[in-house]
């Protein structure tokens, strides 16, 4: 059984859902620090001025004083969800494939904790895009607290898996032989995505999977799969 383990983050590139795409079962690693400057509440979209930044607004200051885990960080501010599907609407309603319904999925109802929209609306995203055999776990679920290696290895364990995938930016700090010492084959994902039409050239591969989703409706998948 193949396992990957991240962080949840707001409307992700296509990698993250490749990742989702090659795993038996996905666990969203939500108890580990939340880190300020990340993917965790922000993302990036094409607009006709460039490539923009939306961010969703949370408790940052409690965040910096606290040192709260992911599942802890509370949004902030009232009405961003509007801005942000304005923002969205405005700049990709001519594309072949703009849905409403996927705006929906994303911004109705927003909870009061950001991993739970991230969650939520990262698996409604990888349902339409065809990915429904992969199952959904939440680290915070485990319990499991120590050392960065072990914690995957205690996390693998528990759930049965046999092998591990993960981006190349987490062999900074994975520790391979306790992987081979634990019997679980680790294996890295070359991240190598064919380009596909946008709307405010030039192209940009590192945008949020909503332009990839609104440019090209149901082949999507096929520009996260490579055949």
């Amino acid at each position: 059984m193949r396992c990957v383990i991240l962080q949840p983050s707001y409307i992700p590139w296509r990698g993250y859902f490749d990742l989702i795409r090659r795993a038996d079962v996905f666990v969203f690693y939500d108890d580990v620090q939340y880190d300020k400057h990340g993917w965790r509440n922000r993302n990036r979209i094409k607009t006709p001025q460039g490539t923009q930044w939306i961010t969703i607004p949370v408790r940052s200051k409690s965040n910096v004083v606290q040192g709260l885990s992911i599942g802890e960080v509370r949004i902030a501010g009232n009405h961003w969800e509007q801005k942000h599907r304005r923002t969205l609407t405005q700049n990709y309603r001519s594309a072949p494939f703009f849905d409403d319904e996927i705006l929906n999925e994303i911004y109705d109802d927003p909870p009061e904790l950001l991993c739970e929209l991230t969650i939520r609306s990262t698996i409604a995203l990888a349902r339409r895009l065809g990915y429904t055999n992969t199952q959904f776990f939440r680290s915070s679920d485990f319990g499991f607290k120590d050392g960065r290696t072990d914690r995957l290895i205690a996390i693998l364990r528990h759930l049965g898996a046999t092998e591990y995938l993960s981006g190349p930016s987490a062999s900074d700090y994975i520790d391979q032989t306790k992987f081979d010492s634990a019997r679980i084959k680790l294996e890295w994902i070359q991240y190598d995505y064919p380009e596909y039409p946008q709307l405010y050239p030039p192209f940009d591969p590192l945008v949020s999977i909503i332009d990839l989703m609104f440019m090209t409706g149901p082949d999507a998948a096929r520009f996260i799969s490579r055949i």
